[in-house]
């Protein structure tokens, strides 16, 4: 049997694993936000406003992330090619776990005023930026990884795998939003989420 022919062995079902629960606890940190974008929009920007403008300034933030997505895969792609797939894949985790656990420590603006959705607006782009480089760089790393025939099943799973994350993310605030009363969330509550993230533990070591 040549090696490209070759079933999926013991190690390539570890790498597949762990980029896959790599991917969807990535996804999870960048998706959460959405799903508490009215409550984010309430405490980061002024209440006088109208509403329709604080949700699109919100959304306008979110949007960000994905604005940062393409310069975050060009760089990483880049130091990827450099220093090792492996190396920038766990640099993403750490990227994305960081700023999702400063979102949910971030002054309001009633505290902090512009410097609060600034922040935000920072935190957003680092997690865009990180996402950006981590998916096509997982993409990349499972298929140097795995026989040449089995490549489009190691794909498929890490593309479900990110589907998890944002499945986690509705969970995870459907949750939150049955458990605890509007004034709770609004108090710190829409903050567990990312604060507790799966994403925040050290999955550096994983690898």
């Amino acid at each position: 049997m040549t090696l490209h022919a070759r079933p999926l062995n013991r190690q390539d079902y570890k790498t597949l694993t762990l980029a896959a629960l790599g991917g969807a606890l990535e996804f999870y940190d960048f998706i959460i936000f959405v799903f508490f974008a009215a409550v984010i929009g309430e405490l980061f920007f002024p209440a006088d406003i109208p509403e329709w403008l604080r949700q699109v300034q919100t959304f306008g933030i979110f949007a960000a992330g994905y604005l940062a997505r393409p310069l975050g895969g060009i760089i990483m792609a880049h130091f990827g090619d450099l220093v090792g797939r492996k190396k920038m894949f766990t640099l993403s985790i750490l990227l994305m776990a960081i700023p999702t656990l400063a979102i949910g420590l971030l002054p309001t603006f009633a505290s902090a005023g512009l410097v609060a959705p600034l922040l935000l607006l920072l935190m957003r782009i680092l997690q865009g930026a990180a996402i950006g480089g981590e998916v096509p760089g997982a993409w990349v790393f499972v298929a140097e990884h795995v026989p040449t025939r089995r490549i489009g099943i190691a794909c498929g799973t890490l593309t479900a795998g990110l589907t998890v994350g944002i499945l986690l993310g509705s969970v995870v605030a459907t949750l939150i939003n049955t458990s605890m009363t509007q004034q709770t969330i609004h108090d710190g509550g829409w903050g567990v989420s990312l604060c507790c993230s799966p994403g925040c533990c050290p999955q550096a070591l994983w690898w």
